[in-house]
């Protein structure tokens, strides 16, 4: 077992316990602060903002410091971040959770880029794509910790003593991985900034690329934020049911993930693309029309299973256009990740202010119809 790989495995199992953590439990800081829709979604659009800004950051600080030292200390930002908000959201203080927010989505950007540097430089390592499996060990982490919010939620356990009791267990899990992280070249060319363009990758090709991580994005990030607070607010649902609509979600994006290599290598990446764009539009006609918070749980599982291969077959796809194997390509394609955050964290809730969530879930449609159609380039 390639020691470098389960390594940067658990820095990828780390920040999706932490982001699901986060996200799942967005009803209680609502109802804490008594937020509309509408001002959540303003004040969610600037963690992915901060997390661009993140992310560039730790590119330019891992030319000099390395990428393995950056994602060692921002991983504690963002354990320290998650118990700031908890604290901000148990003490009822805004100005105190806007900034605990602010430093979350700064350490998620940061870390988010340095563990795909750090995932490179083990695929580099071992001679062979093993992008997905780190996704796939994120999926699985996610999962549990959104399992693990609808269980705290349904406890008297205050969102400070939660927080709190991850970032005890995560900060060591962490450091002691961070000893094995992968210290060669490759891992520090693949930084996120878009400024570091090699002229050995072209821009035109990827472009397609980028555009269908955009889309998933949108629909990921919409998903992510505002999948509980619609079995809540639209469906009635408890805090802790509504926590199983994202583990649903993450599920299904896990198998997904599982089985997408397989697929690809019998009926091509073109097929997996398409059919993944039509299953995803599906599930999120059956969230916009769910009578009932179960039916609406499968919607969510149906569009985690359709979305799920496009993030790695886009980088796998861009990687071809990247001949001396830099990661350039692949950290040209990956700032559509935080385009699509910063339009999709707000979008259903702004949707939802003027109409409902469900019209906003209904009108993703558009997003996962257009990854369909971008399939051939896949290719």
């Amino acid at each position: 077992m390639n020691v470098n790989r389960v390594a940067v495995s658990t820095a990828f199992f780390c920040q999706g316990f932490a982001f699901a953590a986060l996200i799942t439990r967005i009803p209680a800081i609502q109802d804490q602060f008594n937020f509309s829709e509408g001002g959540l979604a303003m004040i969610l659009a600037g963690v992915p903002i901060l997390a661009g800004v993140g992310s560039v950051l730790a590119g330019l600080l891992a030319v000099r410091f390395h990428s393995a030292v950056v994602l060692r200390v921002c991983a504690l930002i963002v354990a320290g971040g998650l118990v700031a908000v908890g604290a901000a959201t148990t003490a009822g203080s805004f100005p105190g959770l806007l900034g605990a927010l602010a430093l979350m989505g700064f350490g998620l950007g940061s870390v988010d880029a340095t563990m795909n540097m750090q995932g490179i430089g083990v695929q580099a390592q071992v001679g062979r794509s093993v992008m997905a499996s780190f996704y796939a060990w994120w999926s699985l982490a996610t999962i549990l910790g959104a399992v693990a919010a609808s269980v705290a939620a349904a406890t008297s356990l205050t969102l400070l003593a939660f927080f709190g009791i991850i970032a005890v267990v995560l900060i060591p899990v962490g450091l002691i991985a961070s000893t094995r992280f992968v210290r060669s070249h490759e891992a520090d060319e693949a930084a996120p900034d878009p400024l570091a363009a090699s002229a050995s990758v072209p821009w035109r090709p990827l472009l397609v690329f980028g555009f269908a991580v955009v889309l998933a994005f949108i629909i990921d990030s919409s998903v992510s934020n505002w999948s509980a607070l619609d079995l809540t607010d639209v469906l009635g649902a408890t805090e802790s049911v509504a926590a199983l609509a994202y583990a649903a979600y993450a599920l299904f994006m896990l198998i997904g993930r599982t089985f997408a290599d397989h697929l690809v290598g019998r009926r091509g990446v073109q097929w997996l693309i398409t059919a993944g764009g039509l299953l995803a539009a599906v599930g999120l006609l059956v969230v916009a029309f769910a009578p009932t918070a179960v039916i609406a749980i499968a919607g969510f599982a149906i569009v985690g299973l359709g979305i799920s291969p496009v993030l790695p077959m886009a980088f796998v796809a861009a990687s071809h256009h990247d001949p001396r194997h830099t990661g350039i390509a692949v950290a040209r394609v990956n700032v559509g990740n935080y385009i699509g955050f910063v339009i999709g964290a707000p979008l259903v809730g702004v949707i939802g202010e003027f109409s409902s969530l469900r019209v906003g879930f209904a009108v993703l449609v558009a997003a996962a119809l257009g990854i369909a159609l971008m399939a051939r380039s896949f290719d």
